[in-house]
């Protein structure tokens, strides 16, 4: 089993949703844990509550879609944590509507976003990865990244996108002992799906960010000769 006590890891929207969930769950196992965001406050709170848990915490202010904010922000976590073992590319944005009728500054941001935003940041940090001569980065895409829908067109066109950035990159750093695992959850019940209205978080029958985390600790424990490619998680009651 991995050993993941002091390990250095970086979540984007890390502030909130899954990227908080996965962020505590990353300070019960003694990872310390840097997140990023756009509002300070939230990310000021969450390092607060990652602190109490006893790790080293700390964050920077960016919008993953701005290159060199994303740059200068990852600069920032490096100088502190030195290195990094672990990156979660999980911020997203989402917003629907048909083809035709969604203003094109709406579908570039979604892009911008989901895809390039991942881009810019495993871009940023696999050097540092590489450097430290093993890591993980997870890839958080989802099941509209496998199969459009309608109404879906720039966000399943950003998610099928970083499905196809996230494989490659597992090709090309395996040699690296890096393990790239590309996650494609249903819905979950996180403030970005409560708040699209997909879904009513009933923890019942909807899935929630914990168990989201809880996927991506069990990833991480797996021996290193073990390189989990792709992983779906879904509730029992559809």
């Amino acid at each position: 089993m991995e050993s993941l006590k002091n390990q250095k890891a970086i979540i984007t929207g890390g502030g909130k949703g899954l990227g908080k969930a996965t962020a505590l769950a990353f300070a019960k196992e003694g990872i310390d844990v840097a997140i990023t965001g756009r509002n300070e406050a939230v990310l000021q709170a969450t390092v607060a509550e990652l602190r109490a848990l006893g790790v080293q915490a700390t964050y920077a202010v960016f919008d993953v879609a701005d290159h060199q904010a994303v740059k200068a922000g990852i600069d920032q976590i490096i100088k502190e944590f030195q290195t990094i073992d672990i990156l979660v590319n999980n911020a997203g944005i989402a917003q629907f509507g048909s083809f035709l009728e969604m203003d094109p500054t709406v579908w570039a941001s979604i892009i911008n976003t989901n895809l390039m935003g991942a881009y810019y940041v495993t871009h940023a940090v696999l050097p540092h990865i590489i450097a430290n001569g093993k890591g993980d980065i997870f890839n958080v895409s989802s099941t509209a990244g496998l199969n459009g829908g309608a109404g879906t067109s720039a966000y399943s066109a950003s998610k099928f996108g970083l499905i196809g950035l996230s494989e490659s990159v597992m090709r090309e750093v395996r040699k690296h002992n890096i393990r790239v695992c590309t996650l494609t959850p249903s819905t979950i019940a996180s403030d970005m799906s409560k708040e699209l209205n997909l879904t009513d978080g009933n923890p019942e029958t909807v899935l929630q960010p914990e168990d989201f985390a809880d996927l991506i600790v069990g990833t991480l424990r797996l021996p290193r000769r073990a390189l989990l490619k792709s992983a779906s998680i879904w509730s029992t009651n559809p």
